[in-house]
């Protein structure tokens, strides 16, 4: 269901050919976008990990104009939903519809049935429609009329949501927060930033052009699966999803009272696949604990449920997971170069391996 290639150009073969494609997409999308890097390149991370991303900020910052330029600079097909507390599951899967002509009912599947998909503010949305999306980011399908439908390769959701808004707002269950591999804060640009938006965007507005393709998506994805991870990393990586479950055992008991549930094996998963992508990017073939840092906060925080002092004390989940960063220790990997070719044989991508 993938569309077929734009360009001609030879899939990248070597870690720095990907990341210089990587890098192109990256700078083409902050053509648009003025500052908010840190965004911009976690859009990209979660592509490649083949994971869905939740932005919160509050309305202006760019949030929805960011996501519509990645899929254009990306390629493949695009649909923004909107979603309103009036909103039934088949606005967005689509449903049978009966036909007079054949006497029969015929599937008219939903705008969901795109590469791309951006939920804006997913947060409006009523409980059945949650549950819909939650099918379709969870098992990458919809079921309409006893029949499963698979979503097109690749597949991504990109939902926003309004942090400051109350009224008609469903919060998400942590079980359809879980589904996201992580959530990003946008923050408000910074001084220099919001001048040089002005400029921007006062006069005729850059628009973006594409770099990409579905085929070298799938490609860039194989690619990031096979990025290496040492045992040292991946303990490293268990240690600090631990920590959430049992801060007492990681020299952390103050912990015990504020963090009521802690992140659950997705959460690890999500941390190795968000690592590799960042790895990728940066034009390495192995991870390093400061890729595992830098993806961290945004795995986690939506992963972690605080108690209930804890709310009352005003205390974010963010301050939480950097104390963790902060105590768990993190190992220093060395190997040479052939350590390192032994290891990638030992380790190499098998179908079913994330």
């Amino acid at each position: 269901m993938s569309t077929p290639r734009t360009y001609n150009a030879p899939l990248p073969a070597t870690v720095a050919d990907a990341a210089q494609v990587l890098g192109t997409a990256i700078s083409q999308v902050q053509r648009i976008i003025v500052g908010q890097e840190h965004m911009v390149q976690q859009l990209m991370v979660a592509l490649l990990a083949k994971g869905h991303c939740l932005l919160e900020g509050v309305p202006g910052v760019a949030k929805t104009l960011a996501v519509r330029s990645f899929a254009t600079v990306v390629g493949g097909d695009f649909a923004r939903i909107q979603f309103t507390p009036d909103l039934v599951p088949s606005d967005i899967v689509g449903t049978r519809i009966y036909s007079a002509s054949s006497e029969r009912f015929a599937i008219e599947l939903g705008p969901v049935f795109v590469n791309f998909v951006l939920a804006d503010e997913i947060n409006r949305a009523p409980a059945k429609v949650q549950s819909a999306m939650l099918e379709l980011m969870a098992e990458k399908q919809v079921s309409i009329g006893g029949k499963t439908y698979p979503s097109p390769k690749p597949f991504i959701v990109i939902a926003t949501q309004n942090p400051i808004e109350s009224e008609g707002v469903y919060p998400l269950p942590e079980a359809q927060r879980d589904r996201f591999l992580m959530k990003v804060d946008v923050p408000y640009p910074r001084g220099n930033e919001e001048l040089e938006i002005l400029r921007r965007m006062s006069v005729r507005p850059p628009e973006a052009e594409q770099v990409l393709d579905t085929e070298l998506v799938l490609h860039l994805q194989d690619m990031a699966s096979n990025v290496f991870v040492h045992n040292l990393v991946a303990e490293y990586i268990v240690r600090l999803v631990l920590a959430t479950r049992a801060p007492k055992d990681f020299n952390m008991p103050d912990l015990e009272s504020v963090i009521q549930i802690g992140c659950s094996p997705r959460a690890t998963l999500g941390l190795v696949a968000a690592s590799r992508a960042l790895a990728l990017i940066n034009g390495r073939d192995y991870v390093l604990p400061t890729d595992v840092q830098a993806v961290a906060k945004d795995v986690m925080t939506h992963r972690i449920v605080l108690g209930f002092d804890a709310i009352a004390d005003n205390i974010n989940p963010t301050d939480v997971v950097e104390r963790i960063l902060a105590m768990v220790p993190a190992p220093t990997p060395v190997w040479n170069q052939e350590q390192r070719q032994a290891s990638h044989q030992q380790h190499a991508h098998q179908p079913g391996r994330s």
